[in-house]
């Protein structure tokens, strides 16, 4: 999911972590939306670097748009290095005999395309995907609850960003708008222990105390039923 600009070092990572065949193990690309760290790594895809082959690329329609009517984005598309296909907001996509992938709306921003999260559902579990949402109060208004997503899935991968107010000395963070994790572990709060031990953080900024490991804001967390994601970590679905 997603191209970020270390794009080829996570490659690199995931054959390592989960070995296939054909090396480099890449089958395609679903893109979540249009923020460079989320998309920038397709530019490895070109004639310059890698000199991919039809690379299948799942996009919604504006992200498709994007990508092209812009460079060098559009270069990718004109050379056959990528192969875009169309995703529409709640309708599963099949990736393979066993695994769909459905996106779902998100409000985040959305300067150059929409933000989706994905819902990913194997033979057995269900997992949601959702790195980038502005507030959850959005989705609210959108007719959208995250404690009901939360009910439909196994394990649940959130937008920690931001751990608290007042991180970016010199900004407004009311420009680079996401829930708190204080507030979405006050949110769920409520919730039984099961729904809350299924969100793990990601999407971590650099100012965020969780990624520096932080004794007391990883208590913080953990005393709430939930979690961060870690490098390397496998959920089998």
């Amino acid at each position: 999911i997603d191209a970020t600009p270390d794009f080829p070092v996570q490659l690199h990572r995931l054959d390592a972590l989960a070995p296939v065949e054909a090396t480099p193990g890449l089958a395609g690309i679903l893109l979540t939306h249009a923020h460079v760290g989320h998309y920038a790594g397709l530019i490895h895809f070109g004639r310059e670097a890698i000199g991919a082959q039809a690379v299948p690329v799942y996009a919604m329609p504006r992200m498709t748009a994007f990508l092209r009517g812009n460079g060098p984005w559009d270069l990718l598309v004109r050379l056959g290095n990528i192969e875009l296909r169309p995703l529409a907001a709640g309708t599963p996509v099949r990736l393979g005999a066993r695994l769909t992938v459905t996106p779902l709306l998100v409000p985040h921003r959305d300067e150059y395309s929409e933000t989706v999260a994905f819902r990913i559902a194997g033979p057995r579990r269900t997992l949601l995907w959702l790195p980038d949402i502005d507030k959850w109060e959005k989705w609210d208004a959108q007719g959208t609850r995250l404690e009901e997503v939360l009910r439909g899935v196994d394990v649940a991968f959130l937008d920690g960003t931001f751990f608290a107010e007042g991180e970016l000395p010199g900004r407004s963070i009311a420009e680079v708008p996401h829930p708190f994790v204080r507030e979405t572990l006050a949110r769920l709060a409520r919730l039984p222990a099961g729904e809350r031990a299924k969100v793990r953080f990601v999407h971590l900024n650099r100012t965020n105390p969780l990624v520096r490991g932080d004794a007391a804001a990883l208590r913080e967390v953990a005393a709430a039923g939930m979690a961060v994601a870690r490098e390397g970590e496998r959920e089998e679905l």
